[in-house]
């Protein structure tokens, strides 16, 4: 047998993510290279001769920092990215070191059972039916798509149209209705699930980017065949809860006036959906659990690594028609479900793990107040903006903000937000994104990190209003 030296490289890794993470407060959030700049360090022709693994590890280093964005400071606000909490690092770490396949429970029982475990405190702190699946996808792409692929199947289910044997060829038309702020993803996932992009059926919403009720209750009248009826759980823009509750009344009015079971709700809650896991914010949300479906991501709020979505399904055994996985080859299920019945992929890491590392730090007092304490800092951080001299906050929602900035006799009002948003990423300080928000562009806010205080408001505010004098 080879030996198996791996002392050097995990020391040189434990060394190198230390300095890294020590620097996090110093360092600038935004990268110093872009990914041309990174890639022209590494590299170009695949030499003959390797190197030892300490020394490549250090190599990859050096190429990487420059384009290395500090997801990690409090001061890091695009992509409604959290950081990363010490128990769920620690835990990823081991998860890469026991390098298991967490996927069939008979070869891989613990991190099976760990995942398994992680998924019904997953449920337990966003008040979700106990008997729901719950999968560990790479993201809310992900989840989105396994969760629609378990929603059009059952609704063509109804209509007697088996799509596990026959797909979608002489299938019903499958009605897909949402709000006309929904996330791209659910988008794509209408690519990838087949029924197209440009079929859903678009609900108005309001300034604030939520589903109107009653243009949804008009459209619904007058659909007739398989329908899935999405609603949202947080604008990725303006932070807006679709009227869940509401929603919810009027997908039952359809239920009792048809004579088959073929209506599916679904709530997109990327970020959204943490907020009933919290204290402050829990009303938003209220009516979630009335859904047959869910979508949330823990690389989110929850803040473990990258990557790790979560997709909620009410009926495991619809799940698992839609998307399982058999063969001769493969274990049997034992007591607990494989989690390759559960999402799409069928060789994966236990993204569960870190999940399950989290929560148990956390605790679920923890956890509502790590959500509670960024939608007070994003509450505070707006609040201070307003008081900016020639910014307006056109959205603050629980932890998401829009701002842009006024015209001057010289700049459109757009032309002047581009300006400031390129003048804060040049600084460093801080790392916002830029958005259009009601055909406006916008420079959006994310506060989702558990890191983010008082100190890290006032160098945010400092460096956007720096920006805005610096533009007048």
């Amino acid at each position: 047998m080879l030996d198996a030296d791996f002392d050097s490289a995990l020391d040189a890794a434990n060394e190198l993510a230390r300095a890294w993470l020590s620097g996090t407060d110093e360092r600038p959030v935004t990268p110093s290279a872009d990914a041309a700049a990174v890639l022209a360090s590494l590299p170009v022709e695949l030499p003959a001769a390797g190197l030892e693994p300490a020394a490549v590890l250090r190599e990859l280093s050096a190429c990487a920092e420059p384009g290395l964005a500090g997801t990690g400071s409090g001061r890091y606000l695009a992509l409604v990215t959290g950081g990363v909490l010490p128990s769920a690092l620690g835990a990823d770490w081991l998860v890469s070191a026991w390098d298991q396949n967490a996927s069939f429970g008979e070869l891989y029982p613990a991190a099976v059972a760990i995942e398994h475990a992680a998924g019904r405190w997953i449920l337990d702190l966003l008040d979700l039916p106990a008997e729901a699946a719950v999968g560990f996808t790479t993201g809310a792409q992900g989840a989105n798509t396994a969760t629609l692929l378990a929603a059009r199947n059952a609704v063509l289910a109804a209509h007697d149209h088996d799509v596990e044997a026959r797909g979608l060829q002489g299938a019903p038309r499958v009605n897909v209705v949402l709000g006309d702020e929904q996330h791209s993803t659910v988008f794509r996932s209408l690519r990838f699930a087949g029924l197209g992009a440009d079929t859903a059926i678009r609900i108005p919403t309001d300034r604030r980017g939520r589903m109107i009720p009653s243009a949804l209750r008009a459209a619904l009248e007058t659909l007739d065949g398989p329908t899935i009826v999405y609603a949202q759980a947080g604008n990725v823009n303006g932070g807006g809860f679709d009227p869940i509750a509401k929603i919810a009344d009027i997908v039952d009015e359809r239920r009792s006036r048809r004579s088959v079971e073929d209506t599916w709700f679904h709530i997109d809650g990327a970020f959204g959906l943490w907020v009933r896991a919290g204290n402050r914010y829990r009303a938003l949300a209220t009516g979630s659990e009335r859904a047959d479906s869910w979508t949330c991501d823990a690389h989110k709020w929850l803040n473990v690594p990258y990557d790790c979505g979560i997709s909620i399904v009410r009926d495991p055994e619809v799940l698992a028609r839609a998307i399982g996985l058999q063969a001769a080859y493969l274990p049997t299920p034992g007591g607990i479900p494989n989690p390759v019945d559960l999402v799409p992929e069928a060789s994966r890491r236990a993204r569960g793990i870190p999940v399950w590392a989290a929560i148990r730090a956390l605790g679920r007092d923890g956890t509502a107040t790590m959500i509670d304490r960024s939608c007070d800092r994003a509450t505070e951080l707006a609040g201070r903006l307003r008081h900016v001299v020639g910014v307006q906050v056109r959205a603050a929602v629980i932890n998401q903000i829009i701002i842009r900035c006024a015209a001057t006799p010289t700049q459109s009002a757009d032309e002047r937000t581009q300006a400031v948003l390129a003048a804060v990423l040049g600084e460093g300080i801080c790392h916002p994104s830029s958005t259009v928000w009601k055909g406006e562009f916008g420079i959006r806010l994310s506060v989702s990190n558990w890191r983010t205080d008082e100190d890290d408001v006032n160098a945010i505010v400092a460096s956007i209003e720096r920006a805005v004098v610096g533009s007048a």
